[in-house]
């Protein structure tokens, strides 16, 4: 790849062979706050490249990984990205947590024709050419979710979330699928990230008398919620369900009180049982433990690499147009989570959803498993096969 050369004197912790002819990047929060999931997205990384490694790499050359630790900071991400195209001409970048991450790669790798995977559950509507996004987006984890809820439990909604993207696009959705499958959002509430007292909060829900709620905070903020939530006693009569519980590991410091009968959807939990999920898990513990669960952005990183490294064997070459078209053909790999694959048109992998519910003992049991769930939005607003211009990420009408 020719692009212009910029010079910059950035601290980085490179691995991989200086002789390898297939270079890619891996940037994560391996310290500060976000590290709990940037460690295992980094771990997840080599562990896959190990294992392409030992089965010949691609195009019969092992893969070098250039590592940067994003020390969750936004600007790092700006920092990092540009050296990795620009200094160390990586062939593909595997990168990011957050979406604000995302967005600040993006027009990056876009500048600079280089591809892009970002490896993490989201609101979703990220729609360009250079990108492929392995996480499950909003729409995929709460349509099945709203509709398994509301038969569960009841038609009546209550939404706490975060007041930002992930909170506001995801309540969206929430109303959207309410209205598709019966039900009604009867109060919401969007705090700030610093809220620690969910008294306020808990009031509203007790006045509202939802029959469940959609819990969305991140981190600190949801284990409180939850922990405020359970002594208050409302867990006896209003179920509560979220599509981020268990993303960071949340159920491993909840108490059993109020981590047992809590519902999660995402795209991979630990406790999945199928004989790719079998193999990983063992080949993870083996490398690095089984001190704590694995998380979904683990196996979506995971998923990243494989999938890039078949289509490059499959296009026979690095070539970014190449090795989009082998990605875009319908490869499938046989994943921890099930069958996964590329939506042409998206960029957006069909997966599994899974429902889980919390037990006593700090995990989770799976109650049903939804088979080969479609992007659909993401379908419906991003064709880039037809317009491989696109380069925007698409929100809901009315936020």
């Amino acid at each position: 790849m020719k692009k212009l050369f910029v010079a910059a004197s950035l601290a980085i912790f490179a691995g991989g062979s200086a002789f390898a002819e297939t270079k890619i990047g891996a940037i994560f929060d391996l310290t500060g706050g976000l590290n709990i999931y940037g460690l295992q997205q980094q771990n997840a990384l080599e562990l896959a490249v190990d294992q392409i490694n030992a089965a010949g790499g691609v195009l019969g050359e092992p893969i070098s990984v250039v590592s940067y630790d994003a020390q969750s900071e936004l600007s790092k991400y700006t920092q990092f990205t540009t050296t990795a195209v620009l200094r160390d001409d990586v062939d593909a970048l595997f990168a990011g947590l957050t979406s604000s991450s995302r967005e600040a790669i993006r027009p990056i790798v876009q500048a600079n024709n280089v591809l892009y995977f970002y490896p993490s559950l989201y609101e979703g509507g990220a729609c360009d050419k250079q990108t492929f996004v392995t996480g499950s987006s909003a729409s995929q984890q709460l349509d099945v979710l709203i509709e398994w809820a509301i038969q569960k439990y009841g038609p009546k909604i209550y939404i706490m979330a975060p007041d930002y993207n992930f909170g506001t696009i995801s309540a969206h959705w929430v109303h959207e699928y309410a209205k598709q499958h019966g039900g009604e959002v009867v109060g919401e509430d969007f705090l700030a990230l610093t809220v620690t007292d969910y008294a306020p909060t808990i009031q509203k829900i007790q006045q509202s008398a939802p029959n469940f709620v959609v819990a969305l905070p991140v981190g600190a903020n949801q284990t409180g919620f939850l922990e405020q939530f359970a002594a208050a006693g409302l867990k006896e009569t209003i179920g509560v369900v979220s599509t981020n519980y268990g993303s960071g590991n949340q159920q491993v410091v909840v108490s059993p009180a109020a981590g047992e009968g809590l519902i999660a959807s995402q795209g991979y939990f630990q406790v999945v049982d199928n004989p790719a999920n079998a193999a990983f898990v063992a080949a993870w513990t083996a490398k690095y433990g089984s001190s704590e669960p694995i998380v979904s952005v683990a196996v979506d990183t995971w998923n990243a690499v494989h999938l890039w490294a078949a289509a490059v064997n499959k296009a026979g070459s690095t070539d970014i147009a190449a090795v989009t078209a082998a990605l875009e053909s319908g490869l499938t790999f046989e994943a921890p989570n099930g069958t996964v694959g590329f939506e042409p048109g998206s960029h957006h992998l069909r997966q599994n959803i899974y429902i889980v519910e919390g037990d006593a003992n700090h995990s989770f049991n799976v109650v049903e498993t939804f088979e080969g769930v479609a992007p659909a939005y993401e379908n419906t607003m991003c064709d880039l096969i037809k317009d491989p211009s696109i380069a925007t990420q698409f929100t809901p009408e009315g936020l």
